[in-house]
């Protein structure tokens, strides 16, 4: 047995794990690794290209999942990102450890990539619908993948150290994993979600990165030969599992989403900006955007009508006629179908951002029967846009309406806080006719009272005076709405009296109850709240703080 110590200077380059002095019998010198040619070269700065674009997709698609099934996207996206670029920093060091096999190495992670990156959205859907602990499920998920795609870029760095100088494989394979962030943070929210969905769009990406281990593993042949056929059968096997998903990825997500609802699932769909989801039980049908219940057919009468006969009764006791209205949000139609019975109207304009969502109240038979074919009224035109950009261009400007109706979302999170700031409501004001009135969803002023209140404030601020009021609706039992015109010197209160004079009886207000909606009881009653603002969002704090109560 020779014991040797090794003291000899040698060169040391910056991609080079570190030299250890080795006691105990002389080791075999390791196998030169193999240098890559050009054309590999240059097909290993493409597989750079491609790892960069799927890691970034499982980033955005983790965040994006975890803001549709937990709220606070800002939270959501803030947390994910910053565990996943930390497992990423782990996921470097990490690959300093790797002392040889290099090239067997990275598409082993390759492979690992691709099974625990295809999956995650299958199985974090699942998680939430089954577990208790979905945050921690997130989470490893999260870290993990991290991890895996930390280690690709310093290993296929290694592998790739012989054919370019220093500087330039640094500034190649970062220029190029920087172009393949680009790739898939437009691709994303452009191709992967509307076309595909997040459950699809997980697997289809994980089926990339399998065929990216495959194609590495022919390109690394040589340097791989004594494990290509395992390499090549695992990597096979896991792109069979993914396609096999791909295929049944629709009932893999109504399998998970099964788990939310108590009624049967009949529509589902992922759209560019939400997930639709349609329930019926036994003598309803319910509407879900992004898990969050819009309306139930048993009761939305009472809603709709509470939301569009104050505005319009507060018109006609000012003696002034609704002609044209605008309606920001309510895609569903049921807001035009109560307008629509209104004498005398000439013209609605409606401003919903999905396409998907107006669409779905023309053709779903369901839909349209209850909205009464609302947008097949010659007096209705669609906007599909946002509301908050629509109502600040320039184009738009010189527009006017007797009556808005803003029937948005609930503030849960930043994207739709938004329709609820200052700003909003001197927007909404603009465009308001002579005796112009809005009218607003304002969420419960007895679950979420600090909300309730800070739109009302937020209105006021804005320049208008308001008028709160309430409804009970059975879904969502106490409801509230706020009531709002210019402020100033007007010739009628702004609290109406009854009801305008109509040709039919609606289902649930009439006069005394129409007057009873602006009681306010002592638990519903005005509390001291902030006024929310682009820069501070502080409603969609109070809507967090107060509905996690109950949620």
């Amino acid at each position: 047995m020779t014991l040797v110590v090794s003291d000899e200077p040698k060169e040391v380059s910056l991609l080079d794990p570190p030299k250890r002095r080795v006691w105990g019998p002389q080791a075999a010198p390791a196998a030169p690794e193999r240098v890559p040619e050009k054309a590999t070269a240059t097909l290993l700065l493409v597989t750079v290209l491609i790892i960069a674009t799927c890691g970034l997709v499982y980033e955005l698609l983790a965040s994006t999942l975890a803001s549709f099934v937990l709220g606070d996207a800002v939270m959501q996206y803030s947390t994910v990102i910053g565990v996943y670029l930390s497992a990423m920093g782990i996921g470097a060091w990490l690959s300093g450890r790797v002392e040889g096999g290099v090239a067997r190495t990275f598409v082993e992670i390759e492979i690992a990539v691709a099974l625990v990156g295809g999956l995650s959205a299958p199985v974090l859907f699942m998680a939430f619908a089954h577990l208790s602990w979905f945050r921690v499920v997130l989470y490893a998920i999260v870290l993990v993948i991290g991890i895996l795609v930390g280690m690709e870029i310093p290993l296929l760095l290694r592998i790739l150290r012989e054919r370019y100088a220093f500087k330039d494989l640094i500034a190649r394979v970062l220029t190029v994993d920087y172009l393949g962030a680009l790739v898939g943070s437009l691709a994303f929210p452009i191709f992967f979600v509307p076309k595909l969905g997040l459950v699809r769009t997980s697997l289809v990406i994980g089926g990339i990165n399998a065929l990216t281990a495959i194609g590495s593993t022919f390109l690394l042949a040589e340097d791989v030969k004594p494990h290509k056929t395992g390499l090549l059968a695992r990597a096979g096997l896991v792109l069979a599992i993914l396609i096999a998903g791909t295929v049944g990825a629709e009932r893999i997500t109504l399998l998970a989403e099964e788990g939310l609802y108590a009624d049967e699932i009949v529509y589902a769909k992922q759209t560019t900006y939400q997930r639709i989801v349609v329930t019926r039980g036994r003598s309803s049908f319910q509407l879900f955007l992004n898990g969050n219940l819009q309306f139930s057919s048993a009761d939305e009468y009472r809603y709709h009508e509470a939301l569009v006969w104050p505005a319009l009764a507060a018109r006609a006791e000012a003696g002034l006629p609704t002609r044209n209205v605008l309606v920001l949000g309510g895609g569903d139609g049921l807001g035009l179908r109560e307008l629509l019975k209104s004498p005398g109207l000439e013209s609605i304009t409606i401003v919903d951002l999905d396409p998907g969502m107006t669409a779905l109240a023309k053709t779903m038979p369901l839909l349209r029967n209850l909205n009464e074919g609302s947008f097949f009224d010659p007096r209705v035109h669609v906007v599909n846009d946002d509301a908050y950009v629509w109502l600040g261009d320039k184009r738009n400007e010189a527009l006017r309406y007797d009556v808005v109706i803003a029937d948005f979302p609930d503030p849960n999170h930043y994207a739709l806080g938004k329709l609820y700031t200052t700003r909003m409501y001197a927007l909404m004001k603009q465009h308001l006719g002579e005796g112009g009135v809005i009218s607003v969803q304002s969420t419960s002023p007895l679950f979420a009272r600090r909300s309730f209140w800070c739109i009302a404030r937020t209105m006021e601020k804005a320049g208008l005076e308001v008028a709160p009021y309430h409804v009970f609706v059975p879904s969502f039992g106490e409801w509230g709405f706020t009531l709002a015109r210019a402020a100033g010197p007007a010739p009628t209160p702004l609290i109406p009296q009854k009801l305008p004079a109509l040709p039919f009886k609606p289902k649930y207000l009439d006069d005394p109850s129409l007057r009873q909606l602006f009681v306010l009881a002592r638990d519903m009653e005005s509390l001291e709240v902030e006024i929310n603002r682009l820069d501070n969002q502080v409603l969609v704090h109070y809507y967090e703080a107060e509905w996690k109560r109950y949620l």
